[in-house]
């Protein structure tokens, strides 16, 4: 990790930091939303953007950490952090058992597996609807929603608490990018076979790789429930798992900073086309396409590819 990859990323620490005292109301809502939401995109950029797995149900590890954080405040009444504990757990677990299933199949292969467990979490959460409260969802009791003396419902110690979730996988990612173990996971994504050549264990390079993506996934999905007090089945269908997938893309895939940009670009788009028009999906959709088609490497890989090659 050289010191310009320091300064960069801290550096956006520091100006999220002081958009905390500058932002009105309205904007400071929308960042500590983009902030956990750019968490989960993280994880999901370690799965695809840099090992080269395709997964269409990562919102199955969102979920988990939401539901596992959500019914143990909801049901057995276990405060915030100990339930978010707990919420990460689940996703870790899910993750590890997914992987071990899923990794025996292979590129598309492997894209319709994942869907298909995605679909089958989804379908447990409406059918077990007593206690998940099925589609409908549910609302995490207010007093359950604090860290000592630091109430999660606030505007300001959410949008805090967002930024300390954020700042932390943003340097994890970081410096897993930069480690031997990062790198390896590059070589995955450009040519596994010559990758096995040179002596690495692929798959369980692989398996370890979809089990911290949908780790931080899960934090995400975990945070999202304490610090907006909603848990609903929608978070675990599949239409979240592209959203992830848009979201890396957007940004960049395989770059550090490009989940994060990737989220508030989308955001922010459809925020400004609601008010243009009801069908703001339709100028969202151009904007992907021309997106796509003038920067295919996202926002921050274009970035990389014309004026800093060293970006991470």
């Amino acid at each position: 990790m050289t010191r310009k990859d320091l300064i960069t990323h801290l550096g956006l620490i520091a100006v999220l930091f002081a958009l905390h005292f500058l932002l009105p109301t309205y904007h400071h809502g929308i960042f500590a939303r983009v902030m956990v939401l750019a968490v989960y995109a993280i994880g999901y950029n370690i799965a695809f953007g840099y090992t080269g797995l395709l997964s269409l149900g990562h919102a199955m590890f969102f979920g988990a950490g939401m539901y596992g954080m959500g019914l143990a405040a909801y049901h057995f009444a276990i405060p915030a952090l100990p339930a978010w504990v707990i919420g990460v757990g689940c996703a870790a677990l899910l993750s590890l058992v997914v992987g071990l299933l899923a990794l025996r199949t292979q590129d598309v292969s492997f894209m319709i597996v994942t869907l298909m467990f995605a679909q089958a979490a989804y379908l447990i959460i409406l059918y077990f609807s007593e206690f998940t409260r099925g589609d409908d969802g549910f609302v995490v009791p207010s007093d359950m929603r604090a860290i000592g003396p630091w109430d999660l419902s606030d505007e300001s110690t959410r949008y805090i608490v967002a930024l300390i979730l954020f700042s932390g996988a943003l340097m994890i990612s970081l410096w897993l990018v930069r480690q031997p173990f990062g790198r390896v996971l590059v070589a995955l994504r450009e040519n596994e076979e010559r990758a096995r050549l040179l002596g690495y264990d692929t798959g369980r390079r692989k398996l370890a790789s979809l089990v911290i993506s949908g780790t931080i996934s899960g934090a995400a999905g975990a945070a999202y429930a304490g610090l907006f007090g909603y848990v609903g089945a929608s978070f675990a269908g599949v239409q979240y798992s592209i959203f992830a997938l848009l979201w890396v893309l957007l940004g960049g895939a395989g770059t550090v900073l490009g989940p994060f940009i990737g989220t508030l670009f989308m955001f922010y788009l459809i925020d400004l086309a609601t008010e243009v028009t009801e069908a703001y999906m339709l100028i969202a959709g151009v904007a992907l396409v021309l997106l796509t088609l003038f920067a295919p490497q996202g926002i921050v890989g274009e970035i990389r590819r014309r004026l800093w090659k060293d970006l991470p």
